[in-house]
């Protein structure tokens, strides 16, 4: 059977549905169910049980951003190359555009959104970003700070060799590399005395 806007329009079959929604399929009864490809996910974020449905080749950049409206991180080169999208698995930096959501399940998932403390003040690192002019444009400013937390917390925030060497998979556009690389250093302080 062709596909044709009469078709779309009445409902008249599963496949039109799918063209018009890859995520959804209509039954007999014209209930929405997921299509084959679909599971559900439960994913632990910023401390808070999230449950979604989504396709397995979902990954978790696009499962925060996209399904849990969690925009903080960034898709930039979405090849794993510039660091925008970086978020903390267990601890962990990862980054996002290369990890499937189906294998973060069961990990606890921390984003920029929340690295802020209980009483809704900035993380030292945050702060320290704002206090060292450590960004321009922003865009990639979120992952850098997710670098930089993880940076410190793995101990490689010794010397400022240090702190370039494994922060050198972040990229900004604008190179605020100084500001960022000072930035690090006043948080470690803080940081390491909490």
């Amino acid at each position: 059977m062709a596909i044709t806007r009469r078709t779309v329009l009445t409902g008249g079959t599963a496949l039109a549905a799918v063209g018009l929604n890859p995520l959804l399929a209509v039954t007999d009864e014209r209930q929405p169910r997921a299509v084959s490809g679909m599971t559900p996910v439960r994913l632990q974020v910023n401390g808070q049980r999230r449950d979604v449905v989504l396709d397995v080749r979902v990954t978790l950049l696009d499962a925060l951003r996209e399904h849990l409206q969690l925009t903080g991180s960034k898709k930039g080169c979405d090849q794993g190359q510039c660091g925008a999208c970086t978020v903390h698995l267990d601890g962990v930096r990862v980054l996002s555009c290369l990890t499937l959501a189906v294998s973060a399940q069961g990990k606890h998932i921390e984003t920029i959104e929340g690295l802020e403390g209980k009483n809704g003040n900035l993380h030292p690192m945050q702060q320290a970003f704002i206090d060292q002019d450590g960004f321009q444009c922003g865009y990639c400013t979120p992952g850098q700070i997710m670098s930089a937390v993880a940076c410190v917390r793995e101990g490689h925030a010794k010397t400022d060799a240090d702190i370039q060497e494994y922060m050198s998979g972040n990229l900004c556009r604008c190179a605020a590399y100084p500001k960022i690389v000072a930035a690090i250093k006043q948080a470690r302080e803080r940081m390491e005395h909490t």
